[in-house]
């Protein structure tokens, strides 16, 4: 199981590659689309592409999860690659722009495929290991911002050097995470029917919704009726709305040509990229280490502890985030104090995603049949984030520049904190007994 799960992360990050790499290829593709024969494109259009995928996934991720239930994960994680392989090579083909908008559909239902399936095998295969369940997620959590990452830095090169034929290339290495999932991954024996009727006495028969392996809608209703799993949505949502909000806003902020009536803000342009690159090299780092700094604390502290922790830390880091766009003066001896403050409190924020994705994957073992439509809601959660997140943070950055942004990230992170306190209250109703002494009811 140890083997077939670093196989999963792995495939987790070459699947995120491929992704990132094909949304930056993309982007360089519609800007010379003219140069292929086709008319200018607008960024209203672009929107409406970029939308096609979130809303791919915000749809289609149930779907998956209700299918890797029925069928078992490994089968369907290998649908993704084959997704995203005929997609890229469909984007190398045609110049049409609704052909381009059934290819990021294809991309979507990809990441929809994928990541339900392989959290759910995530939720299986750590169910009787906290520690490892805490580990685990935390570096799902770095191979899929790893990936995305490395994906969209490699565009540019391979844009340069191959032309619209990168998505070729492309297609050979969804191809990769297919082998991966292909060979790689053997099916976890505990989601046998035999296994999920021992659970089901183990959990006693109001902890599980059903066991049966048929599709039935009005089973999935009663899972998702699960009072924890819409205490959890919020604050999940409003996190990664906050992370949205900077992903889509900060560095073109950083980057463009200060706006008259801005100039107070040290932060509102003629930033160089380079220095940008720099700067999104070091926070990814220090996030890095926060995703396994507390992925390795999930016996000693419960779930909603974490999350309150980094949604702490976040407030900090927008508080110093303030005082650095406002250090001018006498107040720019402070910039090097605040910009390590700012540090700190990303390494703590980072806690947040993977003590949701915990709890989320506790939720999972009262529904032993039902793992993929529970997990398939991280993909759920975390379109509407991004899509609220960069909606919200685009307003606000209009309105009030860098401070505009600030003030939308403090409400994102207010409004994911309020629901943790019932989300406490009901979280012992969702995680198994441990009889370890290291857990504390911290």
């Amino acid at each position: 199981m140890r083997r077939s799960l670093t196989a999963v992360l792995v495939g987790t990050f070459t699947l995120r590659f491929s992704t990132g790499l094909t949304g930056a290829l993309l982007v360089f593709y519609l800007a010379e689309l003219e140069a292929f024969g086709a008319r200018q494109v607008s960024a209203i259009e672009v929107g409406v592409l970029t939308a096609a995928f979130y809303l791919a996934e915000l749809v289609l991720s149930p779907l998956f999860g209700m299918l890797s239930d029925r069928i078992g994960a490994r089968w369907v994680m290998q649908y993704g690659p084959i997704f995203g392989a005929v997609a890229v090579i469909m984007t190398a083909l045609t110049t049409d722009l609704f052909l381009l908008g059934v290819t990021r559909w294809l991309e979507g239902a990809a990441a929809a495929a994928s990541i339900p399936s392989i959290l759910g095998f995530i939720a299986v295969a750590t169910s009787r290991d906290e520690g490892l369940r805490g580990r685990t997620v935390a570096q799902f959590e770095a191979a899929t911002l790893a990936g995305l990452g490395m994906g969209i830095v490699a565009a540019g090169g391979l844009w340069t050097l191959l032309d619209r034929n990168a998505f070729f290339l492309n297609a050979a290495l969804y191809g990769v995470s297919f082998l991966i999932y292909r060979f790689g991954v053997t099916e976890s024996g505990r989601d046998t029917a035999a296994d999920l009727a021992k659970e089901t006495e183990e959990l006693g028969a109001g902890g599980v919704t059903a066991v049966a392996r048929g599709f039935n809608l009005s089973r999935y209703r009663g899972v998702l009726s699960n009072p924890a799993v819409w205490l959890l949505a919020p604050t999940w949502i409003a996190v990664n709305g906050f992370i949205g909000a900077w992903t889509s806003q900060s560095i073109f902020q950083l980057v463009n040509e200060p706006r008259p009536g801005f100039e107070e803000q040290l932060l509102m342009g003629g930033v160089e990229p380079l220095q940008v690159s720099i700067g999104l090299a070091v926070a990814l780092l220090v996030f890095f280490a926060g995703l396994f700094y507390w992925g390795s604390r999930f016996k000693r502290y419960r779930r909603t502890t974490i999350m309150a922790i980094g949604i702490a830390g976040g407030v900090i880091m927008v508080g110093a985030a303030y005082g650095l766009n406002h250090a001018e003066g006498g107040l720019a001896v402070l910039e090097v104090p605040l910009a390590i403050v700012a540090a700190g409190g990303l390494f703590v924020l980072a806690g947040a995603t993977p003590a949701a994705l915990g709890m989320l994957a506790d939720i999972s073992e009262h529904h032993p049949a039902d793992r993929g439509v529970i997990m398939g809601l991280y993909s759920v959660f975390l379109a509407i984030g991004q899509v609220v997140g960069s909606l919200l943070g685009g307003g606000a950055a209009e309105w009030m520049g860098i401070d505009g942004l600030l003030l939308a990230s403090a409400a994102l992170l207010l409004l994911a904190f309020l629901p943790l306190r019932w989300l406490r209250g009901s979280e012992h109703l969702v995680a198994r007994p441990d009889p370890t002494p290291e857990r504390v009811a911290a």
